[in-house]
């Protein structure tokens, strides 16, 4: 992969921080056989330039809770307006505008039954700017989540991935879950997700050893990751695309790990809804989708419709509202 914007150097440090979000500027360094220094350099060039954001996700695959992608067509002119609204529910995660502008794409997790009802068959419907709701209810990940997209392009060797993966968590018993008591602790990595433990201890009251336990254990058990979100067009690849897919049955797992081994999908989910794999494509160029689609997504046996739809723009990822570009 080559950057039209920032050198090897910055993509190796994204590359280390989707390996290891937490890992020390020292370590990362180490690895990378430069300094802590420009490391912290790089780190703080990529944020203020960048969009780069380390931040922790719950994954609600892992804890078993109900999360939907859904599709809002709205009346013209009024999808910033009614996006933006969604942008500050707590039960949003990522949020994007698609075909024309008149199209919002979303994730939302509910934390209950209740909250889901209320935005699905509530608040939604009876929006008058709202034309028409189409929700998914995600039913199994297929890549995305804790697999960062720069894994497919082998910025790092296995060596050195080696080297940055986070030391082996303790054993844990029983399913992945996140307790009340870890909501202080949690609400502080999801704003920042590399807080050092002196400031997880203050938000906490935990000594800091157990507050080192409790976040071993919670990223251990897979109910928390560390994710990094940056601009892609940093990479050279400024085109996102939201593919809705529609399979056979029969042809439903086989054609989604075929679309997790492509370069070109950061995310692909099966879904239950009128369109039963969703996927985001993120290319170079319009004729780079092009190509895709009519290559290796159209020579999948078992697809049979594809509809895509350019991101415009994205106005929430990784549970926190985006500034205007």
């Amino acid at each position: 992969m080559e950057s039209d914007v920032f050198d090897d150097l910055d993509l190796r440090l994204l590359d280390a921080l989707e390996v290891n979000g937490r890992a020390s500027f020292s370590r990362i360094g180490s690895v990378l056989g430069v300094s802590d220094q420009t490391v912290a350099r790089r780190y703080r060039r990529l944020c203020a330039e960048g969009g780069l954001r380390v931040v922790a996700v719950r994954d609600a695959d892992r804890l078993g809770q109900d999360h939907w992608t859904m599709r809002l067509r709205c009346v013209p002119d009024s999808a910033v307006a009614v996006a933006d609204a969604l942008a500050k529910r707590p039960d949003t995660s990522w949020i994007g505008i698609a075909a024309g502008g008149t199209e919002i794409v979303l994730g939302t997790r509910p934390r209950s039954a209740g909250d889901r009802d209320d935005l699905l068959l509530g608040k939604l419907p009876r929006t008058p700017r709202v034309l028409e709701v189409r929700a998914h209810q995600v039913l199994h990940r297929f890549y995305g989540g804790p697999n960062g997209w720069l894994r497919k392009f082998r910025v790092l060797g296995d060596e050195e991935v080696a080297a940055l993966r986070p030391d082996p968590a303790p054993h844990a018993t029983g399913p992945a879950r996140i307790d009340p008591e870890d909501e202080p602790l949690l609400a502080v990595l999801e704003r920042d997700g590399r807080a050092g433990y002196p400031e997880l201890r203050r938000a906490t009251g935990r000594s800091e050893s157990a507050v080192k336990r409790r976040l071993a254990a919670l990223l251990g058990s897979g109910a928390v990751y560390i994710d990094v979100e940056y601009h892609s067009e940093i990479l050279g690849y400024p085109l996102a695309a939201f593919l809705w897919i529609t399979t056979s049955p029969a042809a439903l797992h086989r054609v989604g790990e075929a679309l997790a081994s492509h370069d070109e999908i950061a995310h692909a989910a099966a879904t239950a809804g009128p369109s039963n794999i969703i996927a985001t494509a993120v290319v170079r160029s319009t004729a780079d989708l092009y190509a895709y689609l009519s290559g290796p997504l159209g020579r999948l046996e078992g697809v049979h419709h594809v509809e895509a739809a350019p991101f415009l723009r994205r106005v929430k990822q990784l549970t926190y509202a985006r500034p205007a570009r």
